[in-house]
């Protein structure tokens, strides 16, 4: 007796629900699962010992409480249990924290101030002033180990003409009050006509130096943290004075170091 074949599309289709299924190629259970009312299907029921919305609420307050809002939920979960209160287990407290959208670090964070990229224009001499102070890179190593000479330079932005330098022993706020004051006057600055645009320095940001500022009617400008793109021509004015042919790595005392800075300013200002 030969089994039942596969329907060919030649052949007329029967009206029952085998034919249609088969044309389908679905299971008939699946046809009859679907047939069914809603009212017949067997509703997921809550286990007995879920808590309530009125105790899932109180143990969120509880979690983000003046006393336990910096705390992990095992470290509030284990406070509680040693004072004799059970609210729940750990993994729960995470779950109620989770449905709020509060699984995340609870403790205090340091917030950073956000820094706008200055954007400043010269169009002619002593408008724009660039001035670095005192990062690793305008330090000079002098001969015996760990003593520097630190370099103060201002530069002009538009005819990158070096209009004050300073070399000190020192890091200080008075080096920078110091360079300039004598800058500004030797160059005539009239008030409201520069701006001085400086790193972040702890002699730039220092308050008698933005006092100096103030009385000058100078306006400041500061690079972003960790930004030295931001006073591009006075960065890279120190890469030209650390890889010129004769700097000599380390210098033997103050007066050469002075020395060869005056003699490399005099070069760049007035033969490069």
């Amino acid at each position: 007796m030969e089994m039942s074949k596969a329907l060919s599309p030649r052949e007329p289709i029967g009206r029952g629900v085998v034919a249609a299924c088969r044309l389908l190629g679905i299971p008939r259970s699946q046809w009859y699962r679907q047939q069914q009312p809603p009212a017949n299907k067997v509703l997921h029921r809550a286990p007995p010992r879920t808590l309530s919305a009125e105790a899932c609420e109180q143990i969120r307050t509880v979690l983000n409480s003046e006393r336990f809002r910096n705390q992990a939920p095992r470290q509030i979960y284990a406070t509680l249990l040693d004072e004799g209160v059970y609210y729940c287990h750990w993994r729960t407290m995470y779950r109620i924290l989770a449905q709020h959208d509060e699984v995340q670090e609870r403790r205090q964070q340091r917030t950073h101030p956000s820094y706008t990229k200055p954007e400043l224009l010269a169009t002619a001499p002593n408008q724009l002033w660039g001035l670095v102070g005192t990062p690793d890179i305008t330090k000079l190593k002098g001969e015996v180990r760990l003593t520097y000479y630190y370099l103060y330079v201002i530069l002009d932005i538009y005819s990158r003409y070096v209009v004050g330098w300073l070399l000190d022993t020192a890091e200080s706020e008075q080096s920078a009050h110091k360079l300039i004051a004598q800058t500004c006057a030797k160059q005539g600055i009239t008030p409201g006509q520069l701006t001085l645009h400086a790193d972040r320095g702890p002699s730039m940001m220092a308050k008698s130096v933005e006092q100096l500022l103030l009385d000058l009617d100078v306006a400041k400008s500061h690079s972003r943290p960790y930004t030295p793109n931001d006073n591009p021509f006075s960065e890279a004015h120190f890469k030209t004075l650390k890889y010129r042919p004769d700097y000599p790595g380390r210098f033997a005392s103050y007066e050469q170091s002075a020395e060869w800075v005056a003699t490399l300013f005099e070069w760049y200002n007035y033969s490069c």
